[in-house]
């Protein structure tokens, strides 16, 4: 058995006991959802204008105090006026304590823009570098509000309020998109228990074939919402590698419980019922067949079957002159 990403983890890492979470609801995209939210997005894009491209912000943007000091003021019109992350680059540039800070946004607004290599670059600067007090103060007063909507498995979508989770969630997926695997799995290990960091870790977990840990982390899960669907449908992927059909039936089973769970999840829940179902019920493949010898013939069988082969050509012969043949034949 392969060992954790964190020492002395072994249990569950799903249940998030917080009062107050930085997630917001789940989304399970589909082929149709994502054409429909393409277009919608292209319009709202158009309506929106010179906003469009920004960084996301629940609600409006807060209001910058009238005693801001001047690098304050020029990180705020770069954070929620500008869809340059440039911009937040060269004032990282100009003020050094304020250096962390505007790594970590421009790099989530790359990220945002599907830039995802250049994006865990400048996530990974911005986490390397202590901000100072007024980069700190500046962050917990307007920072907030800003969104960010992070891919923690295939289809899921989780929109994450500006925190570290919201920063290493985002560079995970960075990694796992780039063929980082160990890396999207391990900055993971040091978030505190829920379910979207649960599906980011897993999906890491199960592409490294450590399907030991992912039945470990989600042992005891229900299927309450969406994205604890989405997480039995891994478990239940892993349990079927290490051979265990009927605990692997039983998670399926519960992803189909629900009758509100997405029809995305619940499709794959019956096609992965039914292709485990296919595996239990399939035999060896049968041992080929010998051929068997023809059984020696008599001479006086032989030379009889070559005469009558004779008069069934020559008969057949003078039937065809006689239909076909020229006259006179």
């Amino acid at each position: 058995m392969s060992e954790p990403s964190a020492p002395g983890v072994r249990g569950a890492i799903f249940a998030d006991t917080r009062d107050i979470t930085p997630f917001r609801n789940g989304h399970v995209r589909t082929s149709v959802g994502g054409l429909a939210e393409g277009l919608s997005g292209a319009i709202w894009g158009v309506l929106r204008g010179k906003t469009a491209g920004r960084i996301d912000v629940a609600g409006d943007a807060p209001r910058l105090k009238r005693l801001a000091g001047k690098t304050a003021k020029s990180v705020y019109d770069a954070v929620f006026t500008s869809t340059e992350p440039d911009r937040l680059i060269s004032l990282a540039r100009t003020y050094p304590g304020w250096a962390g800070l505007c790594y970590v946004i421009a790099g989530l607004l790359v990220y945002k823009h599907g830039g995802y290599l250049r994006a865990s670059e400048l996530l990974q600067r911005g986490l390397s570098i202590r901000i100072d007090d007024a980069a700190s103060q500046f962050s917990s007063s307007y920072l907030r509000r800003v969104v960010t909507r992070v891919e923690v498995a295939e289809r899921i979508d989780v929109s994450v309020l500006f925190s570290e989770e919201a920063v290493y969630l985002a560079l995970s997926h960075c990694f796992r998109e780039t063929g980082q695997m160990p890396e999207a799995l391990d900055i993971l290990a040091s978030l505190p228990p829920s379910l979207p960091s649960a599906l980011a870790r897993c999906t890491a977990a199960a592409a490294l074939e450590r399907h030991a840990d992912v039945v470990a982390w989600t042992e005891g899960l229900r299927n309450t919402d969406d994205l604890s669907a989405a997480l039995l449908l891994i478990r239940a992927q892993s349990l079927r590698v290490l051979g265990e059909r009927e605990a692997a039936q039983a998670a399926l089973m519960e992803v189909l419980r629900r009758k509100k769970t997405s029809l995305a999840l619940r499709n794959d829940a019956l096609t992965d019922r039914a292709l485990s179902m296919l595996e239990a019920r399939r035999r060896p493949n049968p041992l080929p067949l010998v051929a068997k010898r023809a059984p020696r013939r008599k001479p006086e069988e032989t030379e009889l079957e070559a005469v009558d082969g004779i008069r069934r050509d020559v008969e057949v012969r003078r039937m065809w002159n006689k239909d076909f043949g020229e006259p006179g034949d």
